[in-house]
């Protein structure tokens, strides 16, 4: 399936965004009267028609449309501290949208070497991941907040949360803390870790500890390692 990205227009129909219009009309030479398929992101695939082009944007007419539910049965946040180098961040995103991520929350953090992130970069490489991977559910990424900011908007909803760190070496193996089909937040640090203080403060909105195992990794490789174990407990 050669999947577009599209938004419903105030008459029921469907234009492709500037980028995507590009790509339609410029690169594939698609023409009026092709039918393509195109989702918004949001869980509709459509099946439309194309009925306009212009310079902008490319009409479609839709000729039908379903909801396709996501394809993994629990809600996982993650909530990382932004890498040094920016690139890191964006595979990160990139590889935890092909495997099965809700919502991604940047947060600044004591030890953080990057405070500033490029939030409309990432939101296109999240959706051109969701399209290479064939996901109709785009996840929710946010801009960069400071830690303890974060936590105060975390205490009135309702997830089970995880913080891991290297602090202690007895903490319990996030495989083995998981649950099937639960709604969760986990905490990444920088690559100088949480400082003890961020990790009592995320203790007040009940924060598990937890470990990723016995190597040290980076922070972009931690994260995924959280995505992949959600993922691997959810195809048991």
């Amino acid at each position: 399936m050669q999947l577009f990205i599209g938004k419903l227009t105030d008459s029921n129909d469907l234009i492709l965004t500037e980028e995507e219009t590009f790509h339609c009309v410029n690169v594939l030479r698609k023409k009026i009267g092709d039918e393509l398929s195109v989702t918004d992101g949001k869980g509709n695939l459509y099946n439309a028609i194309i009925n306009y082009i212009s310079k902008k944007n490319v009409g479609l007419s839709i000729l039908d449309q379903q909801f396709i539910k996501k394809n993994w049965n629990y809600r996982l946040h993650i909530a990382i501290a932004p890498t040094k180098n920016n690139d890191r961040t964006e595979w990160f995103v990139e590889k935890a949208t092909e495997i099965g991520v809700d919502e991604i929350s940047f947060i600044i953090c004591k030890n953080s070497e990057r405070r500033i992130l490029k939030t409309d970069r990432l939101i296109k490489i999240a959706e051109s991941a969701s399209k290479q991977s064939l996901k109709f559910n785009f996840p929710i990424i946010n801009e960069a907040t400071e830690y303890k900011k974060f936590i105060a908007n975390q205490s009135q909803k309702k997830s089970t949360t995880f913080i891991a760190h290297c602090r202690n070496n007895n903490l319990p193996f996030i495989g083995l803390s998981i649950e099937k089909n639960i709604n969760a937040l986990v905490f990444i640090g920088p690559e100088g870790d949480f400082t003890e203080d961020e990790i009592q403060l995320a203790k007040t909105i009940n924060a598990n500890e937890i470990s990723l195992g016995t190597s040290r990794l980076r922070t972009e490789t931690a994260a995924l390692s959280v995505v992949h174990y959600f993922s691997f407990k959810d195809n048991l």
